[in-house]
């Protein structure tokens, strides 16, 4: 089969890979749809990102979707022909952050395309990828494999909305509409927040979130005081959601923010520095989100029963033999909100 392969920056191969064996548990899927995220292009740009870089060859890809080929002796939950979105986490299950309920933390977890452990763990940007029958998850008729891709993005957003605690009726702030910040908007409003607000650098993200019903979206590189109007009588949202991982983008929104707001810091930038009085005086929560578990379940059903939409999202979708062209695209926020691969 082919595979995706990164070896250092810019240097991306279409490689030929074998195919795993298939064990009786396992499946094997032909990967339909491949959704490029940040941390391939950070892969590919940078050749990693803060500690984490690449010390061998690696398979980039986590974002897919595809049809089930062959199923192992055991396995009863999918059968061939069958459409699936498939999660890359991989917890161990029996590490003492796993049997605690937080397998999004596991000490061994195996999640596709990382090169945070050595040797890496492979990705899935692959013709044909063989993983646990209990990552596969079937998908809705009428949900193609490219918006089934969006799962793993989605099942991101869906944890960080859980770590924000009840939304209903709340006024939210989303800083940064990339995709992990447009996907926050939908499952904000998903979960029944009031009023969702969104702001950006650039006119062609905010336009696509306009496009996805958000009435008020505030471009603060050209207006850097577009934020002034709700920071009167302490501030006015109950959560933001900071997408951006831009220091600015945070220091920025906390005036606009009322005593006791929840911050859920999603995207990730570095080192900031915060005005930590601000957040005392205030009585300000930040909370971390990291990856997912349980709601990659809960993406697929909302995604399947059309809950939430992300068809509005998807840019374009290029063959794998123009990938690096598909990475160069992704990485134009001028032109590009979510761009997948196709495999098949």
């Amino acid at each position: 089969m082919k595979a995706l392969v990164i070896h250092a920056p810019h240097d991306l191969r279409l490689e030929e890979r074998e195919v795993a064996p298939l064990g009786p548990g396992e499946v094997a899927v032909r990967i339909g749809a491949g959704g490029i995220c940040g941390s391939d292009l950070h892969y590919f740009h940078n050749g990693g990102f803060g500690a984490v870089r690449l010390k061998e060859p690696m398979i980039l890809g986590h974002e897919i979707a595809g049809t089930v080929e062959r199923v192992g002796a055991d396995v009863g939950s999918v059968k061939p022909g069958d459409r699936v979105a498939v999660s890359p986490s991989r917890p161990c299950g029996a590490c003492r952050y796993c049997l605690d309920g937080m397998p999004n933390h596991c000490l061994n977890m195996r999640f596709y395309g990382s090169a945070m452990p050595f040797p890496h763990i492979q990705g899935a940007f692959r013709e044909v990828l063989v993983c646990d029958a209990v990552q596969a998850h079937k998908v809705a008729d009428g949900v193609s494999l490219g918006e089934a891709a969006f799962c793993e993005p989605l099942a991101v957003c869906l944890h960080a909305a859980r770590r924000a605690g009840p939304l209903l009726g709340k006024r939210v702030l989303v800083t940064g509409c990339g995709p992990i910040g447009a996907l926050c908007i939908l499952a904000a409003r998903a979960a029944g927040a009031a009023e969702v607000v969104a702001t950006d650098v650039a006119d062609a993200t905010l336009a696509v979130v306009r496009g996805m019903g958000i009435a008020t979206t505030l471009n603060t590189a050209a207006d850097p005081d577009a934020l002034k109007p709700y920071e009167a009588d302490k501030g006015t949202f109950d959560v933001l959601f900071e997408a951006s991982g831009n220091m600015k983008a945070l220091t920025g929104a906390l005036a606009a923010l009322r005593p006791g707001a929840v911050i859920v810091q999603v995207g990730t930038g570095g080192d900031f520095t915060l005005p930590i009085s601000v957040l005392v005086a205030k009585e300000l929560e930040l909370r971390g989100t990291f990856r997912f578990h349980s709601e990659f379940a809960t993406a697929v059903a909302m995604i399947g029963e059309r809950r939430i939409d992300v068809r509005p999202l998807l840019t374009a979708t290029l063959p794998m033999e123009q990938a690096v062209e598909a990475f160069h695209l992704a990485s134009d926020r001028s032109k590009a909100m979510k761009v997948q691969i196709a495999f098949g």
